[in-house]
């Protein structure tokens, strides 16, 4: 039997502001501390899991993968992570927000040039309509 002290998963959800199915999942696949459970089998949380929750949830806000965070957290997570090995993490994570950034660029270029080209008004041929066609040839 564990110590029952502790916050139930309800009133983690709430003060981290992460649903508490989310925060089962993290469970399942491993960012998230699995906690003790009481004699009757509720999960009891402590304050490492408040911040290890509120650390995930910035993290995913950021864009960081499931991955990145837990390798974050494996190497000893918000209190005890090497800066140096979590800012090679981060560099590899800009270089992919600056690709899709790239690559959203150059969707807004077709499309505005597509949307420029098609005339709007009832006619049978459409700059879009075309565009989605071809591409799926």
């Amino acid at each position: 039997m564990h110590d029952e002290s502790g916050i139930a998963i309800g009133e983690l959800s709430r003060r981290t502001g992460v649903n508490v199915e989310t925060i089962r999942y993290f469970e399942r696949i491993g960012t998230l501390e699995k906690p003790p459970r009481t004699s009757a089998g509720r999960r009891i949380y402590g304050a490492n899991h408040v911040r290890a929750l509120e650390f995930i949830r910035r993290a995913r806000e950021l864009g960081f993968t499931p991955a990145d965070v837990r390798a974050i957290l494996s190497l000893g997570g918000p209190a005890d992570a090497s800066c140096d090995e979590v800012r090679k993490i981060a560099r590899h994570h800009l270089d992919r927000v600056r690709a899709k950034m790239a690559d959203l660029v150059r969707l807004e270029t077709l499309l505005a040039s597509t949307i420029e080209r098609c005339e709007g008004d009832g006619a049978s041929r459409c700059a879009v309509i075309d565009l989605l066609d071809n591409a799926s040839r």
